[in-house]
């Protein structure tokens, strides 16, 4: 069975799933949700945005805003059907969405969130885009991000080497590798 976003007027609507995981990343479900970014998504064909706000404070409520259909929740005991049913995902920069969201094939955009102190996201971040698996932004300029990225020129995520990452995340985190 297909799990992808309704059929609407003989095609697929297109969507993006947000997530910021178990965390609280409120300066991202803001900005997702303010006009100019519910803007560039709808002028880029997106019809829906579902958010995964976590433990955040924001609380958006379903609404249609510039065209697109906003919904969110909480958590989830598994995000998989709504990355899968994602054309595109807009993620904090766990190392748990992100590779959930590669392993699926999906277009990613990280967000980093730059209020964190010794935030090793953003070296992940940074590594997986050298890769050209995914592009990465802050808020201030995700809408830049999103107007300027060529998510077709990404290279697919090979999934199945978990301990290269593994390997990845050891060297990162300064432990040496057996």
């Amino acid at each position: 069975m297909e799990t992808r976003s309704r059929k609407q007027h003989g095609g697929w609507e297109k969507s993006v799933f947000v997530t910021v995981g178990t965390t609280r990343f409120d300066k991202l479900i803001e900005t997702v949700c303010c006009a100019s970014t519910l803007k560039c998504l709808q002028m880029l064909g997106y019809k829906k945005v579902l958010l995964q706000v976590g433990a955040g404070e924001v609380e958006p409520t379903e609404s249609t805003v510039q065209g697109i259909t906003v919904d969110s929740y909480r958590f989830k005991p598994s995000i998989k059907e709504d990355i899968d049913s994602a054309d595109l995902v807009i993620s904090h920069a766990g190392a748990g969405s992100c590779l959930e969201t590669l392993g699926a094939g999906k277009k990613l955009l990280v967000v980093i969130n730059d209020e964190l102190m010794g935030n090793h996201q953003l070296e992940l971040a940074y590594q997986l885009h050298q890769d050209q698996h995914l592009y990465y932004c802050n808020c201030k300029n995700l809408v830049e991000t999103l107007e300027t990225s060529d998510f077709e020129k990404l290279v697919p995520f090979q999934p199945g080497k978990p301990e290269i990452f593994a390997q990845f995340l050891d060297k990162m985190m300064g432990f040496s590798s057996p």
